[in-house]
């Protein structure tokens, strides 16, 4: 037992396995949810929990929080795995928790990635969650409330895990340091090299005691003291992978990032939003057709020149390939940044839907409908239309073009912003056509 609470055993599980904490003062990080006086702490100091879902990125303490949730449960540990396991292994461990039952003795269930079952296997835990014979605690990376079934989450309190913090991770590396020493070989990490291995971790204790015990096994070995330096972690590291998780959560927070970069006109940061997607190994395509989208959502007829540069950025890709294609999407997401903004065609469009869905199919009038036949032109469609060429300026002033039920309502309203302010003036001089066109009526 060392100064910090920890009992090391001399044995070859991983370093971040012979760190993991048995006592809740001990676990690191997540103050949020676990820290002292907190509703999820006070239940497990009680032993008292009901099953949880413990949602957060990887390295946040998961496992760890459901092993220490056990062992003052006092209940046995079951452990599945959603990646291998099937409806045959749930069963096997639901009637092992039934025949510790018969014991008295409580099982807690605990299920790895548990996003990855499908609703049939997750429906599987359902009853038993129901009748107490486990207490379920299910771990993911992704967000529970489209990876899991709502039958589930009825069954389920969800504790949502923050990557931990550069000062939680700082005690994790003490720990570590202090574990060596335990064992005999002194370890020594430089100011320098801390930084850099925090940077590394990245919010992830389990990525940081991987990347620190490669680094101690790697360090000159014969040596009194195994010095830990910067260029030691950059050998084992030689390029920061950024967070990603395609088509996760970290994925569709970075194009959201991106997007609504784009919309608040700032180019910097929509290229370094699409960077990390590329970094972590996105689609730039994907990122291609999100800015065809911006060029018709956020931009419209302020500059309808968007629409053109973004389908002409995912031609050159499609031509050129990556090294070009990319930097292509880049020029076109950085025009789109700085292009003048407006949601009216947006707006109106989505108006318009709503208002068709709505309200009755108002009859075509009689001046518009298609007039082919004989019998048409009888009944008089088409027979008052006026052909907009033949008129003034080819605009028939004071036609009616929507439903008579309609007359007057508008719709698309142009920003006066970049070429929308003409669209604007020239609405406005058409509405000045029609009023004295009903004037002269």
């Amino acid at each position: 037992m060392n100064n910090l609470g920890f009992e090391f055993h001399d044995d070859i599980r991983p370093l971040a396995a012979l760190l993991r904490p048995t006592k809740l003062s001990d676990y690191v990080g997540q103050q949020q949810v676990l820290g002292p006086g907190t509703p999820l702490r006070k239940a497990i100091e009680a032993g008292r929990i009901s099953s949880l879902i413990l949602w957060g990125p990887p390295g946040t303490g998961k496992t760890t929080l459901a092993e220490l949730i056990a062992i003052y449960a006092k209940a046995a540990i079951a452990r599945l795995s959603a990646v291998t396991a099937g409806v045959k292994e749930i069963r096997e461990e639901i009637q092992a928790a039934k025949q510790r039952l018969v014991q008295n003795q409580r099982t807690l269930l605990f299920v790895d990635e548990v996003h990855r079952f499908n609703k049939a296997q997750q429906d599987a835990f359902l009853p038993h969650i129901e009748d107490g014979t486990i207490i379920f605690i299910g771990a993911t990376t992704e967000n529970p409330a489209f990876a899991l079934n709502n039958a589930m989450l009825s069954r389920a309190r969800v504790c949502i895990l923050k990557k931990l913090t550069a000062e939680d991770l700082a005690l994790v590396i003490e720990r570590a340091v202090a574990h060596y020493q335990q064992s005999g070989q002194q370890v020594q990490i430089s100011s320098e090299a801390q930084s850099l291995l925090l940077q590394l971790a990245d919010g992830d204790a389990r990525r940081l005691l991987n990347l620190f015990e490669q680094a101690v096994e790697t360090a000159q070995q014969g040596a009194a003291i195994t010095e830990l330096t910067a260029d030691l972690f950059r050998q084992l590291v030689p390029r920061q992978l950024p967070g990603f998780d395609q088509q996760g959560d970290i994925f569709y927070d970075l194009i959201s990032a991106f997007h609504k970069s784009v919309r608040g006109s700032n180019p910097d940061a929509a290229l370094y939003w699409y960077c990390r997607i590329l970094e972590g190994g996105g689609d730039p395509l994907y990122v291609a057709r999100r800015l065809l989208a911006i060029a018709s959502e956020d931009i419209g007829n302020a500059d309808p020149r968007a629409l053109t540069i973004g389908l002409d950025a995912w031609d050159t890709f499609a031509r050129v390939g990556p090294a070009e294609g990319e930097r292509a999407i880049a020029q076109a997401a950085v025009y789109m940044a700085l292009a003048p903004k407006s949601n009216a065609v947006y707006s109106a469009f989505n108006q318009m839907r709503q208002y068709v869905q709505q309200h009755p199919s108002f009859e075509v009038p009689d001046h518009l409908r298609n007039a082919p036949t004989a019998l048409a032109k009888q009944q008089g469609f088409g027979k008052a239309y006026r052909y907009a060429h033949n008129e003034p300026g080819a605009y028939a002033a004071g036609e009616l073009y929507l439903p008579a039920e309609m007359a007057g309502m508008k719709f698309y309203q142009p920003s006066d912003r970049g070429l929308e302010k003409q669209l604007q003036d020239k609405m406005a001089y058409l509405a000045m056509l029609d009023q004295q066109a009903k004037g002269q009526d």
